[in-house]
């Protein structure tokens, strides 16, 4: 299994400059749990998660407004390339505690992986019952594979 089977092409960004009101509206708007964070030139800064907004951004409660994504990323650029193999990835996030990593060739973004990505892969890969109904359970709670309050159903 590579690494480009497993990554979502379909990768939110938000800018290191934006506001995390503006950030939150972006996650809500797009039914994701996080962002890919680039800077003016469009190089990779890392990866902003619903969790940072609410655990980082509320101690700036009373500026929401003006606080950007600047004030509460964590520093250092964590991504693979698409030539890394699954086991690479895991290991990297099992080091560095992350579900989601961004993969990038040459400054550009090809996709994201995501830990849930994995394991559906790997349910797909290894053909086990109990993978596959977990992996039923993540593709069914995905933000983009169910409804919102914004859907007609």
């Amino acid at each position: 299994m590579e690494i480009t089977e497993l990554a979502s092409e379909d990768v939110v960004t938000v800018y290191l400059d934006e506001s995390i009101l503006e950030v939150a509206e972006t996650l809500r708007e797009e039914r994701v749990g996080s962002a890919v964070v680039l800077d003016s030139n469009d190089d990779v800064l890392g990866v902003v998660t619903d969790r940072d907004l609410v655990v980082y951004g509320q101690q700036f409660v009373d500026s929401l407004a003006t606080t950007t994504v600047n004030d509460i990323l964590s520093m250092g650029v964590l991504s693979v390339g698409p030539d890394e193999s699954v086991l690479g990835l895991t290991e990297l996030m099992r080091e560095e505690g992350v579900r989601r990593v961004p993969v990038v060739e040459d400054g550009e973004i090809l996709g994201i992986v995501t830990l849930d990505d994995v394991i559906v892969g790997l349910a797909e890969d290894l053909e086990s019952p109990e993978l596959e109904n977990l992996a039923a359970v993540i593709e069914a709670e995905s933000p983009r594979g169910r409804s919102g309050p914004d859907d007609d159903r």
